[in-house]
């Protein structure tokens, strides 16, 4: 049977032998980029998602939305065949997809039509008239008879029947194939959740000292989220590494900006907090604070009594309790910690060695400052997972970590329980480090226990619980870093085999 080919503009494509060809230049391109054109032709003037070419043209493969961007760019290329004037065969809608813009007509192997068109005018040139008569022959004869054109009109009638039958054939089979494959989707609805906040922090480049700045204000973001996760009936996200711009269902949302405003004669860097209610549109809470090498701590204080107020939420005992051991004696020494807290979340070796030495500082500075103390075992511990630590190191890091269990409060942090839960995993005590874990998230409602969850579920063989575990992770804390820890946290995860659906969201992107 032969392959139907097909003639896209200027082209006529034959999917047999992957080649297109015009004027006499006739091109190869590879079988990919051969069927993303002849889906293309299948849908002539439709506007195609990247999740439809993935779905159609690479069949669900593991593939990255850059994987299908490339491969359209290839596709232009091979089209325009080195003409800057040529036609711009494959549009991009922006936010939507691509469209195939020029016309698309279907062939055979041979080029021809696969329908004939047949004429009046050439059914009777081919039919056998008979010879004329005279005009008395043809009073006393009967009249003329048209048997012979009867026949050929017969034939014609079948012809286009047939070819009528066999396209509304075709066009069923196209659109039951594209019921089956977008029957699940639907317009998306979303209703506000009025118990979920979305902290995001807005970039800029309005004031300077920016990456001290942003550590502070992702560490507030981290502080506020944990917090509330944990101390009340709220869910947060911590977007403040996640700039993706997706609709949310969330109800409330807090907006972390640093702006210059005019102060006493001056231009002046603002941290300006803002938390707004998405219901109705209203401000809950409008904080503009100027932030000083001595103020911090006093700022991180009214920030949460504020948004305590804003919500209806107080404070429980506990977490007052939790907020002393989080805060150092002075407000330099909070800013280091911060700035050592977001390359912890980073995550990777290069991070974890220069947050090691920044804590190694804040010590110096505030040996009083517990929670930086157990910061430092957790990278430390991290650390060791990564690169090798020679018997002294080993040692000293040992000793630390249980000096850390013998300070008071201590375990009644789930940092503590977090360095446990690694160290744990690292000796191959699986169900100790699952205990371990446990503990900390009774203590604390935050992304990276669920990371450490995630990890000790694969250490059990139990990939659907880690999925659940991971997803949880990435949903309070969205972003890159977060992604990072899943993937490369204590051990390698392969997300695509254990949770592929986060994989195939973030291509989705």
């Amino acid at each position: 049977m032969q392959q139907p080919v097909v003639r896209v503009g200027q082209w006529l494509v034959t999917p047999s032998d992957n080649q297109i060809s015009r004027k006499g230049r006739q091109l190869t391109l590879e079988p990919r980029l051969i069927d993303l054109l002849v889906f293309f032709a299948r849908h002539p003037d439709e506007v195609l998602s990247r999740d439809e070419l993935i779905d159609n043209v690479w069949t669900r493969n593991v593939v990255t939305s850059h994987v299908v961007t490339q491969s359209i760019s290839e596709l232009r290329k091979s089209l325009k065949d080195g003409e800057d004037g040529s036609l711009e065969y494959i549009a991009t809608v922006p936010k939507r997809g691509y469209k195939l813009t020029v016309p698309v007509v279907w062939c055979t192997e041979e080029g021809e039509a696969p329908a004939p068109v047949i004429t009046p005018a050439a059914s009777a040139s081919a039919v056998d008239l008979p010879a004329p008569k005279s005009a008395a022959a043809i009073t006393q004869d009967q009249p003329p008879r048209v048997k012979p054109v009867k026949p050929k009109r017969i034939a014609t009638i079948w012809v286009w029947l047939l070819f009528l039958l066999a396209l509304g054939t075709c066009v069923a089979l196209v659109a039951l194939s594209t019921m089956d494959s977008q029957l699940p989707r639907t317009k998306a609805r979303l209703l506000l959740n009025p118990r979920d906040i979305d902290i995001h922090l807005l970039k800029g480049n309005s004031c300077v000292n920016r990456a001290s700045q942003d550590a502070y204000a992702v560490g507030l973001g981290s502080l506020m989220t944990t917090s509330l996760n944990t101390f009340s009936t709220f869910m947060v996200h911590d977007k403040t590494n996640y700039n993706a711009n997706e609709p949310s269902s969330s109800g409330k949302t807090l907006t972390i900006e640093f702006v210059n405003q005019r102060h006493y004669r001056a231009q002046q860097c603002f941290m300006s907090v803002q938390l707004v209610d998405n219901a109705d549109g209203s401000t809950m809470m409008d904080k503009r604070y100027f932030i000083t090498s001595d103020n911090q701590l006093s700022i991180q204080s009214d920030l949460l009594s504020s948004l305590s107020e804003a919500l209806k939420q107080p404070w429980p005992d506990r977490m007052l309790t939790m907020l002393k051991l989080y805060q150092p004696s002075h407000g330099s020494a909070l800013i280091h910690f911060y700035q050592a807290h977001q390359l912890l979340m980073n995550g990777d070796v290069d991070s974890l060695d220069k947050a090691s030495a920044l804590l190694d500082d804040v010590l110096a500075d505030s040996p009083d400052f517990s929670y930086a103390f157990a910061e430092k075992m957790l990278v430390d511990v991290l650390r060791h997972s990564q690169q090798t630590l020679d018997k002294e190191q080993l040692k000293t890091l040992y000793t630390e970590v249980a000096k850390l269990g013998e300070m008071p409060g201590a375990k009644e942090l789930a940092v503590y329980y977090q360095i446990k839960t690694v160290y744990l995993l690292g000796q191959g005590k699986i169900d100790e480090a699952y205990a371990a874990i446990n503990s900390g998230i009774d203590l604390e409602m935050s992304w990276m226990n669920y990371v450490l969850l995630g990890k000790v579920y694969e250490m059990k063989g139990k990939n659907r619980e880690a999925a659940d575990a991971y997803l949880t992770a990435f949903n309070l804390r969205p972003g890159d870093n977060t992604f990072y820890w899943i993937q490369n946290a204590v051990f390698q995860t392969s997300v695509t085999s254990v949770v592929p659906y986060l994989d195939n969201f973030l291509a989705s992107e």
